[in-house]
């Protein structure tokens, strides 16, 4: 559909002469009436205008009068949709978003896109509108669907023009959410990019330095910043907050020679960070707080003092003076401190932590226990426990005082009461810029200045009088920037401390100090407390801002404020900075006033335009999963009528990124077998475009734009090498939509000559277009969760358990069968070692040292705590993140410590039993099960990890001995996929050792590719598994979401209260010595050691229907996330062709439709090089090569490998994917392609690969 255009849908059901007669006229008016309003010229102009230009139309020469056609084209549009009440295409509406989002009318875009998904059922196609909906998420800060609608759009096009822009997003918003490692990835994979985006490099690697810093790796922070430091024409700004971050650090940091000597270089840090910017109030704060741990008190006075004359009030500031009067025995002075400090945040847990301790002091505990229960209350508090324990005590004394003395006592402070009515000091209301609040506010307050106190009174006259004499001009700062125009950006500090000072007068005396639980999230001043948090990440108006911590990172205020962004909003700022939620809250007023005023002037019936836009239904989140990647329903409204009142509940539902508040509507999961090609009859398997995606195809215009697949796609998490594929297009469209080729039937059953005259339509652009050829799906989801639920009496159902006699019952062919049914998550085959008469003293500790006792193991330190529990180490709540530290050292050293540690435990264990001698048997085991059942502190133990014995020459014995087994749980056999890999994957097709001590853990997880596994517990001690099955993944991945865990990458244990609430059937046995565990395909689980151990483990991937395409989906899953596929499926499936017969049906179309969708690529790309003169040199492969991955991105590269000419020439080959290799250098001058296989070998095999007889298969 042309973007000033409009194509009305025919209805279903037949119609009459007449009526037909006059739907045609009615349409032929609305386009008319459309035509009138817009004209050919404009219409134009509209084309190819969507998601993309958001935050860059300021740098197109023609950019303010863009923004005026815009406006009139939403004008026309939603004239036209009143007219057609509502009844207009999909795109129409995907369109109408566009235009909203660029004139940064985010409401209106959220409805727009909202009503396009729920008429467009394949709306996954279309990148731009996903990119468009993912910004309008991160603006409202729902990064949770962000991250989503970003994802998807990197999964259906690869290349996608905004890809870097999507990368920094998504790494902020990791970083927010403390998934470090996932952020440190796309802030790289931004980096590399050469193409524009709304940071700098600079600032992208600053963002870098400090990730490290925010997780404590200050070596490797201070290397990032200081190289930082040595780039010729650094930006001043982006200069001065390296350098204060340093000097920030060096604070932080545990003293390697003496304290003072740390505070030493951290004060010359933080000065020549203020040389370079002298109006850093946090670095004047952070100056602060060096001077006064080395005891310069009045240094510190002096640097707290510039720091709020500075900057805005910050509450951490007041607190750090506040500490300051104490240390100095000056009590009211540090009291008015504190007050300040819980006025301006009155969630602020420290302070009032600080303020009790003060209190305290005074022998005044009723005020004390009150300050204790305002900080227990606050989100930020860490050690709720400890003050508990402490309130319980002062109410025991407080209550045990005679009344007496309570009555004749004098106090030395005023009550929290009286503290909290006293005036501000001085330095709090005389600064420039200290406060803000709306003329309404005061209106109200001087009508009722009679019912004030004098104390409220008086404060009410300061401020009166600090409002008048508010600066008409701010600050404006400007950050040179090297791919976006140089703007400016206003800060208004003195707004939100005057707002919060007001509000305090206007609720009343006493009105904060019962707890505050609808304040934002809190920040502690202590270092241990130094983490970016998810506060706020916003784009307002443009603006893109990270979380600020006033105690800690005021660093991206510093950098931000001052930093250009090209957005479409004309003269627009990052800042990067804190913000309260009363400016937010008037932003987005301010954001829809514009377009509200323009549809209260053209649009007097805009109730039914809101009507026909909003016609979404909502489903509350709660019963929904997140992993549906559904949206919240922020569909405020268009009628300007409505806008104030929604504006304000969508703020206050959409706190701080989450959504737990809100109500969504998008999307609808898909079916999680139904839905895969494989499950199809082989005669569905088609590349053929259905007419109704063709005449879609004609539709959307817009959405074409660099959106082909580039990749193969098996539905739903089906297999798609997208990034072996590209945007054929060479050299790059940037702005147009390629023309479509007809279509061209081709399914499995075609000849490699049918498959490849289909790719043969090139110009002398290259392939013009590879969306008919190679089809999209839908990004994978995560399943969800069985229905009907289970029981409760079923969540605990008992394990599949085998009893080995003797060997012929290891090889009866019904084992195999019954192992790999998909229905058994698992399977204990129990007495394995002794019918076999397996030596698993080969595997012993003692053996281990005798062969090779300086072989270098992982080593994993961990506390001890109950298998079935897991809790933070202060043991105050149970928690799902599971931590531990790695290390390196030999087998000698830690059979030392296992020996140790068993030694330890047997005096513990008669030191107990001697102390226990006088009780009786069931009080012993009574203390004994409260001993296990503590919650802490916890024991530090280490556990040996992925101990390598794939060593022939090293372990010949022991790998010998394994030979013993069923062919099926081999590490090797033909009936093995991952023995067709053809190289090693170490812990997959090799076998790996554990060495455990009691709680030693293997936290939760999913192997690699969803292969099967074999575990064998070598003893003498047992071990204790938890198994879900494959089916409930999606739950669990919920569960971390929800944990700010990587389901992928981070290190979790589940809560079972948890599961059981969900309706998690989960799996409990004990694994004795010699006993095998088969994990079949897609299982989840975890194990924690109950005794001293050693476990021996590897991967097999048996030759099923259900094994392959559970390995497809994780290996399209781990697409989606940005993770690295283990097992390179693309290239095993071509192995597995050429080496193996297949009779199963349904194995047979996977493979053959991977092969197809590889065959097909690999010409259209060769073709496409060729056509754009790119040279394909030949450079072969032997058979042990492993599988080329992207250096990059990690994801495999097949057959044709992208290379710098400098790496071709010193043959030091570092593989690029043609995204990545485009994304480096947009016409491939700089690259060499090499090609690994010969068109004509893939074709042999892909026509030699045919289904076999089952009788054919078993002879062969």
């Amino acid at each position: 559909m042309k973007s000033g255009g409009l194509s009305l849908p025919t209805t279903t059901a037949p119609l009459s002469d007449d009526e037909s007669k006059m739907a045609a006229e009615k349409a032929g008016a609305d386009g008319e009436e459309l035509t009138l309003g817009l004209t050919v010229k404009e219409k134009e102009s509209l084309d190819g205008l969507d998601s993309r230009l958001f935050g860059f139309l300021t740098l197109r020469e023609d950019g303010a009068t863009t923004k005026t056609l815009l406006a009139k084209a939403v004008h026309c549009y939603e004239s036209l949709i009143l007219k057609a009440e509502g009844k207009v295409e999909s795109d129409f509406f995907c369109q109408l978003g566009h235009y909203n989002l660029l004139l940064e009318d985010y409401s209106k875009a959220l409805s727009a896109y909202q009503k396009y998904y729920s008429l467009q059922s394949d709306y996954w196609k279309n990148a731009a509108f996903l990119y468009g909906l993912g910004l309008v998420y991160f603006y409202y800060n729902a990064f949770h669907w962000a991250i989503k609608a970003f994802q998807d759009v990197l999964y259906v096009d690869p290349s996608f023009c905004r890809a870097k822009e999507i990368h920094l997003r998504l790494g902020l918003m990791f970083k927010v959410n403390t998934d470090y490692e996932s952020s440190l990835k796309h802030f790289r994979l931004a980096l590399f990019d050469c193409n524009l985006c709304t940071l700098s490099s600079v600032e992208i690697q600053f963002h870098i330095a400090h990730l490290y810093e925010t997780q404590r790796k200050y070596h490797s922070a201070k290397e990032a910043y200081e190289q930082l430091l040595q780039k010729e024409n650094l930006p001043v700004q982006v200069k001065a907050t390296i350098l204060q971050q340093l000097g920030w650090m060096h604070h932080n940091m545990d003293p390697i020679d003496d304290r003072i000597s740390k505070e030493r270089y951290a004060i010359q840090y933080l000065q020549k960070s203020l040389e370079e910017d002298p109006t850093s109030g946090q670095s004047w704060y952070y100056l602060g707080r060096c001077y006064s741990s080395i005891g310069k008190v009045q240094d510190a006075f002096v640097s707290y003092r510039q720091s709020i004359d500075k900057s805005e009030a910050s509450a951490d500031t007041w607190c750090s003076i506040g500490v300051l009067y104490q240390q100095q025995n000056q009590p009211m002075d540090a009291l008015q401190a504190y007050i300040c400090a819980v006025q301006l945040d009155h969630g602020h847990a420290v302070a009032w932590m600080d303020l009790g301790t003060l209190y305290e002091s005074c022998s005044q505990p009723r005020d004390a226990i009150k300050c204790y229960l305002n900080a227990t209350r606050s989100k930020s508090c860490s050690n709720t426990s400890t003050l508990a324990a402490r309130i319980k005590l002062l109410q025991a004394q407080f209550c045990n005082l005679p009344q007496s003395s309570l009555q004749s006592k004098t106090k030395l402070l005023p009550s929290i009461e009286e503290a909290w009515s006293l005036p501000i000091p001085a330095e709090l209301t005389s600064r420039q810029g200290a406060m803000n609040t709306t003329q309404q506010q005061f209106e109200h307050l001087r009508a009722n200045k009679d019912n004030l106190n004098p104390t409220q009174r008086l404060m009410l006259d300061k401020l009166e009088t600090q409002y008048t004499l508010m600066p008409q001009q701010q600050n404006t700062f400007s950050l040179p920037r090297n791919c976006t125009n140089q703007t400016s950006s206003t800060r208004e500090p003195w707004r939100k401390q005057l707002s919060k000072s007001v509000q305090g007068l206007y609720k009343g005396s006493t009105s904060f100090l019962t707890g505050f639980n609808d304040q934002q999230p809190l920040f502690s001043t202590e270092s241990s407390q130094y983490l970016l948090t998810s506060n706020t990440i916003k784009n307002q108006n443009g603006h893109l801002s990270l979380p600020s911590n006033s105690s800690q990172v005021d660093y991206l205020g510093h950098l931000s404020s001052q930093s250009c962004i090209a957005t479409s909003g004309g003269q627009k700022g990052i800042a990067l900075e804190k913000e309260s939620k009363p400016s937010r809250k008037r932003s987005l007023g301010s954001e829809t006033s514009m377009h509200a005023e323009n549809t209260s002037n053209s649009c007097p019936d805009s109730k039914r335009l809101s009507d026909n836009v909003h016609q979404i239904t909502g489903v509350d989140i709660s019963n929904l999963n997140c992993r549906d990647f559904m949206s919240p329903n922020l569909a405020i409204a268009d009628n300007p009528q409505h806008s104030a009142l929604l504006v304000e509940k969508a703020n206050d539902s959409m706190d701080i990124g989450t959504c737990d508040k809100v109500r969504s509507t998008y999307p609808a999961t898909h079916t999680k077998i139904d839905n895969y090609i494989f499950s199809l009859p082989s005669s569905s398997i088609s590349v053929a475009t259905s007419p109704k995606s063709i005449e879609q195809t004609n539709i959307h215009t817009v959405s074409n734009f660099n959106s082909s697949p580039n990749g193969l796609h098996i539905i739903n998490g089906g297999l798609q090498n997208s990034q072996m594929s590209v945007n054929v297009d060479l050299p790059r469209v940037n702005s147009e939509s390629s023309p479509q080729i007809p279509s061209m039937t081709v399914s499995i059953h075609s000849s490699s000559a049918e498959v490849l005259k289909a790719c043969r339509n090139v110009d002398e652009n290259g392939l013009t277009n590879s969306h008919i050829l190679l089809d999209k799906c839908p990004p994978p989801r995560p399943p969800n969760s069985p229905y009907p639920p289970l029981p409760k009496e079923k969540l605990n159902p008992p394990t599949p358990s085998i009893y080995l006699e003797n060997k012929r019952d290891a090889f009866f062919p019904p084992l195999h069968q019954f192992c790999t049914n998909p229905k058994n998550p698992v399977t204990v085959i129990r007495g394995l070692a002794g019918a076999l008469k397996l030596d698993l003293g080969l595997f012993s500790t003692k053996t281990l040292v005798e062969v090779n006792n300086e072989h270098i193991i992982e080593v994993r330190t961990q506390l001890l705590q109950p298998a079935e529990e897991n809790w933070d180490p202060t043991g105050t709540k149970k928690i799902w993140r599971y931590e531990s530290n790695s290390s390196r050292t030999t087998i000698a050293k830690y059979a030392q410590y296992q020996a140790s540690s068993f030694q330890e435990s047997l005096r513990e264990e008669n030191e107990r039993k001697t102390h226990l001698k006088d009780h009786s048997d069931n009080e012993s085991v009574s203390l004994d099960n409260a001993r296990m059942k503590r919650k802490g502190p916890f024991k530090t133990i280490k556990s040996g990890i992925n101990i390598d014995l794939s060593d022939i020459k090293k372990w010949k014995l022991q790998l010998h001995e394994l030979t013993k087994l069923p062919a099926f749980v081999r590490v090797v056999s033909a009936g093995n996929l991952l023995s067709h890999v053809g190289y090693t994957i170490l812990g997959m097709n090799t076998v790996q050792l554990y060495m455990k001590v009691p709680g030693s853990r293997t936290p939760g997880h999913q192997e690699n590719n969803n292969f099967c596994s074999v575990n064998i517990n070598i003893g003498p001690g047992d071990c204790e598994w938890f198994v879900v099955p494959e089916d409930y993944w999606g739950v669990l991945n919920d569960f971390c979401e929800k944990n700010n865990l990587n389901f992928l990458m981070s290190s979790w244990w589940p809560n079972l209260d948890d599961l059981y609430q969900a309706n998690v059937p989960v799996y409990r046995f004990i694994q004795r010595p010699g006993d095998l565990v088969w994990i079949n395909a897609g299982t989840v689980h975890w194990v924690q050691a109950i005794g001293w151990c050693n476990n021996i483990a590897w991967n097999v991937g048996p030759l099923t229907a259900s094994q392959y395409k559970l390995a497809v989906e994780r290996y399209e899953w781990n697409k989606l996330q940005n993770v690295k596929s283990v097992v390179p499926m693309v290239h095993l499936s071509w192995n597995m062709a050429r080496n193996i017969k297949v009779s199963d049906p349904k194995l047979f179309e996977m493979i053959k439709y991977c092969l197809l969708k590889v065959l097909k690529q690999c010409q259209a790309l060769r073709e496409a090089l060729v056509a754009a003169g790119k040279e394909v040199i030949w450079h072969g492969r032997t058979k042990k090569d492993p599988a080329s991955y992207c250096c990059i991105c990690e994801v495999e590269v097949f057959n044709l490998l992208f290379v710098t000419s400098e790496g071709n020439l010193k043959k030091t080959y570092e593989i690029y994917c043609l995204n990545c290799a485009q994304k480096s250098s947009g016409n491939l001058e700089n690259f060499v392609v090499l090609e690994q296989y010969k068109m004509e070998d893939l074709i042999q095999v892909y026509n030699q690969f045919t289904l076999v007889s089952s009788l054919s298969s078993s002879s062969c």
